[in-house]
């Protein structure tokens, strides 16, 4: 059945080493990753490498979310993916890059140059930060940063979206940074990424999960939980799967592949098949949502 589906993949990334650099794949030796040994992916991977990946499932529209380029080089990869979107039918949307944390002069011209390209729909920064240094993707909590805060407000001038990749201990702020701004859309990547699994650490993530969904201004993406738990199965995700979909509902969640980064874990079908099986039981309108219609409604397709 999830075969027949329609899909709309909400994050997926491309990168072309011959129009951008991206240190996280092409440096010697690769930095270390909080999401694996990142060797299997480091190469160029195109459109055409992703629709083989996806073959066999009726993808019929995609959302691209940077894909770690470097920082100087955000607007040249939303052109590039404009290019390809107009040439191919895919992406069907774009999520650039920007440093929300920049001067705000110079923000505020990068976002509106991002806005000239039509498929743009929202900004991401990566802004993970946990006190295992193994695990963060930066040295600070940019939440608690005024500069980025400022930053952040930007975004509505613009009609852009923020997609918010945190840890659980990072949610509460984020929530209250929701909170704040009503008016912007706020997507959370990778199901809030929860990573620590003791109790404590579970307890913070399924709160944390419940303070965003609080906020009506929040979706959240199902993905990448393979990141945080590498030897996965479909019934070892159940739990984050089905409380994701329980406190945010089928209109403010979808399914979503971080293809090729969880292709280290598992390949498209063992994704999507393992979403499939979790919602056997949903009605037919959750699971279009799910796996289609939210991400439509929420990038504005």
């Amino acid at each position: 059945m999830a075969h027949e589906l329609p899909i709309v993949d909400p994050h997926q990334h491309l990168w072309d080493f011959t129009r951008q650099h991206y240190g996280w794949l092409m440096d010697d030796p690769l930095p270390p990753n909080p999401a694996g040994d990142c060797k299997t992916i480091a190469r160029p991977y195109g459109l055409d490498d992703y629709l083989a990946d996806v073959a066999g499932w009726n993808v019929i529209g995609t959302v691209h979310v940077d894909a770690g380029a470097d920082a100087h080089q955000a607007l040249d990869e939303t052109r590039w993916l404009q290019e390809t979107s107009d040439a191919r039918g895919l992406p069907t949307g774009i999520v650039a890059y920007a440093a929300l944390n920049q001067p705000l002069a110079g923000l505020d011209a990068l976002l509106g140059a991002h806005r000239q390209s039509a498929a743009v729909r929202g900004i991401r920064q990566i802004v993970n930060w946990h006190a295992d240094p193994a695990r963060t993707y930066g040295p600070r909590d940019l939440l608690l940063d005024d500069n980025w805060r400022a930053g952040f407000s930007l975004l509505r001038k613009h009609d852009l979206s923020f997609d918010l990749q945190i840890y659980p201990s990072q949610m509460p702020e984020a929530a209250r940074l929701a909170a704040r701004h009503p008016d912007t859309r706020i997507i959370l990547n990778h199901a809030g990424m929860p990573t620590d699994r003791d109790e404590t650490g579970l307890a913070a993530w399924r709160d944390g999960m419940a303070l965003l969904a609080a906020q009506p201004n929040v979706a959240v993406k199902i993905s990448g939980l393979a990141m945080v738990d590498r030897s996965w199965t479909t019934e070892s995700i159940r739990p984050f799967v089905l409380t994701t979909i329980d406190l945010f509902g089928s209109e403010r969640t979808m399914f979503a592949s971080n293809f090729p980064v969880d292709r280290l874990y598992g390949d498209f079908s063992q994704h999507y098949e393992a979403y499939d099986a979790l919602t056997a039981d949903f009605s037919d309108a959750d699971r279009r949502n799910l796996f289609a219609g939210t991400a439509t409604a929420i990038y504005r397709l």
